[in-house]
C-alpha cells in the first residue's frame, strides 16, 4: 500500500497540513558550505592545478594535464554521428520546437523622442560568454543541454561554455550529441562544485563566465549561490514538482502516471492531485497501487509519494484554483474540460498544461517552452529560464538642449533636497549653458 498523505479542504487542520506538506529547506547544510567554500577558494589560489585534483578526487579519473579536460568538438561531432537514428531525430525535432519557442522571447532595443529632442530608451546586448551545468555520468540529461543552451544562442551570448563531469572518465554519448546540435562552443569534463567556481573565476585552462545556469546536486546548487555576485545565475532550484487539478473525467492511469513522472527524479520530488470528485481520487489511488509495481524506478516514487506527495480533495473548481495558487507549482496540470476558460485565474505556476491529452513529460522534451522552471512556491515571484536571461537591457538618455534646461532644475532641487550638492551643480552647469 502506498503510503501517501489524503488531505481535504473541508479539514480544520488544511491550512497547516498543506504547510507542512510544501515545506522545503533548500539551504545546505554547515558541512556542505563549509567543503563548498573550501573548494572555491582553491580554484581561485591555484587553478587548473585544484581542477586536476578534485577531478582525481570526485570523479575518479587523472588527466595528465588540464588541456585534456577540454571535450574537443570534434568529439561532439562524433558523438552526434555515432548515436541511434531515433535519438538523433528525436534531438532535432526538440530542437527545432525549442528555437522556434524560443524566437519569440528575444527583447529588442527601443527608444523615443521627446518633442524637445530628448532620446530615451533601452538597448539590448546579449551575455559575451555563459557557463552550462549539466549533470553526469551516465544518469545525464540531454534535455537539459538543449533547455539551457538554446536560449542562450538564440539570445546571442558569444560564447557557451559546457561543463559535465565524468565519473570514472565516462562519457554520455547522448549528452555530447545534444551539446553538438545545439551550439555549445566548447566542453569541459569537469563537474561539482569545483566546475562552477572554474567558471566563476576562470584558470588557465577554464575561461571565466558571466553567468551560469543549469541543474545540479546540493554542492553546485551551494557553489552557484556562493559565486552569486561575481557571475549572475539562473536559479538555487529545490526537487521537481507537479501538481494534478482534475474536474474527474481524464483516464486515472493517466493521472497516475502524470504523477509517477515527477516522483521518479528523487525521493524528495512532489506530486500533488487536486479533485473535487471524491471517487475519482480513490480511482487514482487504486491505479497508483496497481501501476507502481510496474514502474523500474518504483522504489524512489513511492519513496516521494509516501515523504511529499498527496491527494487532497477540494470543494469545487473554484476552491482548486485557490489552492493552486497558494501551491504555486513548477508543473501544473489543469487535467479539466475547459482549461482556456480557467487558465487567466492561475497567478503562481512555472509551466501550465492544459487540457486531458497535455502530459507534463512533453514540456519537458519537446514542446518548446523551456522545462528550467521556478520550484518551492518561487514562482510567485520568478519566471521560466528564457532568451531574456541571457539578454542585459541598458538605459539610454540623451538630453537635447532644451531638454537639458528643463531636466537640469527639476534634478538640482531634488538633489539638494537629498544634500547631494555635487549632483545638484553637475546638474546645473547643463541647465545654465542651455
Amino acid at each position: 500500500m502506498t503510503d501517501i498523505q489524503r488531505l481535504s479542504t473541508l479539514d480544520a487542520d488544511f491550512q497547516p497540513r498543506l504547510a507542512a506538506l510544501l515545506a522545503w529547506d533548500s539551504v545546505s547544510d554547515d558541512l556542505v558550505q563549509q567543503t563548498v567554500a573550501e573548494i572555491i577558494r582553491a580554484i581561485r589560489a591555484r587553478g587548473d592545478a585544484a581542477l586536476l585534483d578534485y577531478t582525481a578526487r570526485f570523479d575518479r579519473w587523472t588527466p595528465a594535464t588540464a588541456t585534456e579536460l577540454e571535450l574537443p568538438r570534434a568529439r561532439l561531432a562524433q558523438a552526434w554521428q555515432t548515436i541511434p537514428t531515433d535519438q538523433r531525430e528525436a534531438l532535432e525535432l526538440a530542437v527545432a520546437r525549442i528555437r522556434a519557442y524560443a524566437e519569440h522571447q528575444k527583447l529588442e532595443s527601443w527608444s523615443y523622442r521627446e518633442p524637445d529632442g530628448t532620446l530615451l530608451g533601452q538597448q539590448v546586448t546579449p551575455l559575451d560568454r555563459a557557463g552550462l551545468y549539466v549533470p553526469g555520468g551516465k544518469a545525464a540529461y540531454p534535455s537539459s543541454v538543449l533547455m539551457n543552451a538554446i536560449p542562450a544562442k538564440v539570445a546571442g551570448v558569444g560564447e557557451l561554455i559546457m561543463v559535465v563531469p565524468t565519473p570514472d572518465g565516462e562519457l554520455n554519448e547522448l549528452v555530447l550529441a545534444a551539446a553538438h546540435i545545439a551550439g555549445v562552443d566548447r566542453a569541459f569534463a569537469i563537474g561539482g562544485a569545483q566546475a562552477v567556481a572554474a567558471l566563476a573565476y576562470g584558470t588557465e585552462t577554464i575561461p571565466g563566465v558571466d553567468k551560469i545556469v543549469g541543474p545540479g546536486n546540493i554542492y553546485v546548487a551551494t557553489a552557484k549561490r556562493a559565486v552569486y555576485g561575481q557571475v549572475g545565475i539562473d536559479m538555487i532550484a529545490g526537487p521537481s514538482e507537479i501538481l494534478v487539478v482534475c474536474d474527474g473525467a481524464t483516464d486515472p492511469d493517466w493521472i497516475a502516471m502524470d504523477l509517477f513522472s515527477q516522483a521518479e527524479h528523487d525521493e524528495d520530488a512532489q506530486s500533488i492531485l487536486l479533485s473535487w470528485d471524491g471517487g475519482f481520487l480513490e480511482r487514482v489511488a487504486a491505479s497508483i497501487e496497481r501501476l507502481l509495481p510496474t514502474m523500474e524506478r518504483r522504489t524512489i516514487i513511492a519513496a516521494a509519494l509516501g515523504a511529499r506527495g498527496a491527494l487532497i480533495q477540494v470543494r469545487d473548481l473554484d476552491d482548486a484554483i485557490t489552492v493552486a495558487n497558494v501551491i504555486a507549482p513548477e508543473h501544473l496540470e489543469l487535467s479539466v474540460a475547459d482549461p482556456e476558460a480557467i487558465v487567466g485565474r492561475i497567478r503562481h505556476a512555472g509551466a501550465i498544461f492544459m487540457g486531458r491529452y497535455t502530459a507534463e513529460a512533453l514540456g519537458d522534451y519537446c514542446a518548446g517552452p523551456n522545462h528550467v522552471l521556478p520550484t518551492s512556491r518561487t514562482a510567485r515571484f520568478s519566471s521560466p529560464l528564457g532568451v531574456y536571461d541571457f539578454q542585459k537591457r541598458s538605459s539610454l538618455i540623451m538630453a537635447s538642449r532644451a531638454g537639458a534646461a528643463e531636466l537640469s532644475r527639476t534634478a538640482s532641487v531634488l538633489a539638494r533636497g537629498e544634500g547631494l550638492t555635487a549632483h545638484a551643480r553637475s546638474a546645473d552647469y547643463r541647465g545654465e549653458a542651455s
